[in-house]
């Protein structure tokens, strides 16, 4: 019987950007951030650089590939623009993501079916590139497979949906959000993708969602942020990373 592979935790640190562009200067410097986040146990760090700027920008970018010492996942739109930057900057990962100026943050997950025209090239350049490729979609057959289709080697599973239904209490719709991300994740799996999950995870989520062998990194970023205020950016990594610890603790290999 096969071990279950190591759970990565990838630190998302776009909302210390956000911050600091609330009122303007350098302060708090997301490549700081990063670097006390790797510190206390992040295997890498998630930065979105979004068409607008409205957080992270390009010289944080371009600091974060040159100092950082663990892997730089570059979220970004499907663009031009955005391939020609990861082009130029080589980051470890990409994960493309749909995006919308109007949205507070990341809404649903990119089309793979409805889009495939487009992000084929675009997949195409950035594995030619040598950088590693997700897709940020739902947990939905069609999506699964036409990521395996489009031949990128990775897919970011989006738990905000489940997240969200547990708000409101479990059971019922929760129950039913993570049967899919649990059938979704193995369904990519046995397609030979590797698999990651991410958005609007907590400890409790993080934990749980750890009992699923396929998942092997999450990328958590508001959340750790927000906690940050309360007990420190290091503290919070490192109770996130002993909650991710706990539920694969209980995972099995299938």
């Amino acid at each position: 019987m096969s071990s279950v592979p190591h759970l990565r935790l990838g630190v998302n640190i776009d909302h210390v950007a956000t911050v600091r562009n609330a009122r303007g200067g350098a302060h708090p410097d997301p490549v700081q951030a990063a670097k006390l986040a790797i510190e206390a146990g992040a295997d890498g760090i998630t930065a979105h650089l979004r068409e607008d700027r409205r957080h992270i920008r390009d010289d944080d970018i371009a600091r974060l590939k040159a100092v950082i010492a663990k892997p730089l996942n570059l979220e970004m739109a499907a663009t031009d623009e955005m391939v020609a930057i990861a082009i130029k900057t080589r980051p470890h990962a990409a994960c493309i993501v749909p995006e919308r100026r109007q949205e507070v943050t990341t809404e649903g997950g990119l089309d793979a079916v409805g889009q495939h025209n487009l992000l084929a090239p675009v997949i195409s350049k950035l594995v030619g590139a040598g950088i590693r490729v997700s897709l940020f979609i739902a947990a939905d057959p069609a999506q699964i497979e036409m990521a395996a289709r489009l031949h990128a080697p990775v897919i970011e599973i989006h738990t905000g949906a489940w997240c969200d239904a547990l708000a409101e209490g479990p059971g019922g719709v929760a129950e039913i959000e993570f049967a899919r991300i649990r059938h979704g994740a193995i369904l990519a799996s046995n397609l030979g993708l590797e698999v990651h999950a991410g958005h609007g995870l907590n400890y409790a989520t993080a934990e749980t969602i750890a009992t699923l062998p396929e998942i092997v990194e999450l990328n958590i970023g508001h959340f750790l942020v927000g906690e940050a205020m309360s007990v420190g950016l290091p503290q919070a990594v490192r109770s996130m990373r002993a909650a991710m610890d706990r539920g694969r603790a209980k995972a099995v290999p299938r």
